[in-house]
């Protein structure tokens, strides 16, 4: 039996994924009737983030379940394959969902924020790297993101790009650099045969390596109100493998789950990532290509060691043409000490150089961001 402590023990950023079976009461049946959502689990799960909040753990969540609430609230049978309908369901089932998630976590005192995600958010690196300082400014503030797809507005992406939200969960892990991500579902983990089938299906506490093998574990959904099989948690895990993010697929129905899971209880299936490799985001960072250099004065060098952001006035020269969320050098006095990625095109940085952060709004018209770089989105080359 392998000691999960030794993978979890460092783990800070925590994305949760609950999949629509697991908000959904469990006497919902195939008419659809009492298909409600269930309170008590949503008031379980905001009790064990605040006490993971307390340990020092950010948490992110990502939501399934408003095309299915809008369904139920809308009397309409499940399943329905016409798009405008799911989109109707969606628009209706996200306000409910998130008022019940205000409600559960406010009684703990933790204020919650919705942040709904259309498919080009990873396919555009300006709208990724706004949308990872956005979640970041929210955690500053302790608010818990709520994420979840914007069904009411998307097409083909309703269930076939993102399957319940499995992908996504997966992408949003991994573009905020994300030390685990739990998928809660209806299911115990990953069997090597399907464990309804066969009497002898034997959980795998442990996977290392997503192998072929592994892959062909992946069954079919099993659940008609969620969408996401075991094959579209097995791809979640190969995406947050590379990104050097573990993945843990549990059943949410286990009491205090999240708490027991983190204490390092073999509980469901734990997925390993290639973390020797890119789990450092700084080592990321320094072996990236850089687009260009800025030049600091020795103030802001001194500051960046200090693990601090990057501010305009530190900056002395900016050589290259790159754009937001390229990787840049940092140089003082002719030697390279860091790599960052920029908040600020060359262009812009061009102009404000040297400037102070409540001078940038006169300068350019606007004020995206008060820093250059962010202090976590800067790798240290030397000292």
């Amino acid at each position: 039996m392998t000691d999960r402590n030794q993978f979890l023990d460092d783990v800070n950023k925590i994305v949760i994924k609950i999949g629509t079976s697991s908000l959904t009461k469990q006497n919902c049946d195939s008419t659809k009737e009492n298909c409600s959502i269930d309170p008590t689990f949503m008031e379980s799960i905001a009790a064990q983030v605040s006490e993971l909040r307390k340990l020092g753990k950010e948490v992110i969540v990502v939501s399934s379940g408003a095309i299915g609430v809008g369904l139920y609230e809308l009397g309409i049978a499940p399943k329905p394959r016409e798009i405008p309908i799911r989109q109707a369901a969606a628009a209706v089932g996200q306000s409910i969902l998130m008022q019940y998630w205000s409600e559960a976590f406010s009684k703990h005192g933790i204020k919650v924020a919705q942040i709904l995600l259309t498919y080009e958010f990873y396919s555009d690196r300006v709208s990724y790297l706004n949308l990872r300082n956005s979640i970041s400014t929210l955690l500053e503030y302790g608010v818990v993101p709520i994420i979840n797809e914007n069904d009411c507005t998307c097409t083909n992406e309703i269930e076939a790009i993102f399957g319940d939200n499995d992908k996504l969960s997966a992408m949003v892990a991994s573009k905020i650099d994300a030390d685990l991500l739990i998928i809660l579902s209806d299911i115990n983990g990953l069997f090597d045969k399907n464990p309804k089938i066969h009497d002898d299906a034997r959980l795998l506490s442990l996977v290392e390596k997503i192998t072929p093998e592994i892959e062909s574990y992946g069954g079919d959904p099993t659940s008609f109100k969620g969408v996401g099989g075991m094959r579209t948690k097995i791809k979640a895990a190969k995406i947050c493998s590379m990104a050097g993010c573990y993945v843990l697929i549990a059943n949410s129905k286990i009491k205090d789950v999240l708490l027991r899971v983190l204490s390092g209880e073999e509980i469901g299936t734990l997925f390993l990532a290639e973390r020797h490799i890119q789990k450092n985001r700084a080592r990321w960072i320094i072996l990236a290509r850089a687009s260009g250099t800025i030049r600091v004065d020795a103030g802001a060098k001194a500051a960046v060691l200090g693990k601090n952001s990057l501010l305009p006035a530190g900056v002395v020269k900016v050589e290259g043409n790159f754009d937001r969320g390229d990787v840049v050098r940092l140089e003082c006095e002719g030697r390279v000490f860091a790599k960052g990625i920029t908040d600020y095109t060359s262009e812009e940085l061009m102009k404000i150089k040297g400037a102070h952060t409540d001078e940038i709004e006169g300068i350019l018209g606007y004020s995206n961001y008060s820093n250059v770089i962010k202090k976590e989105n800067i790798g240290i080359i030397e000292n």
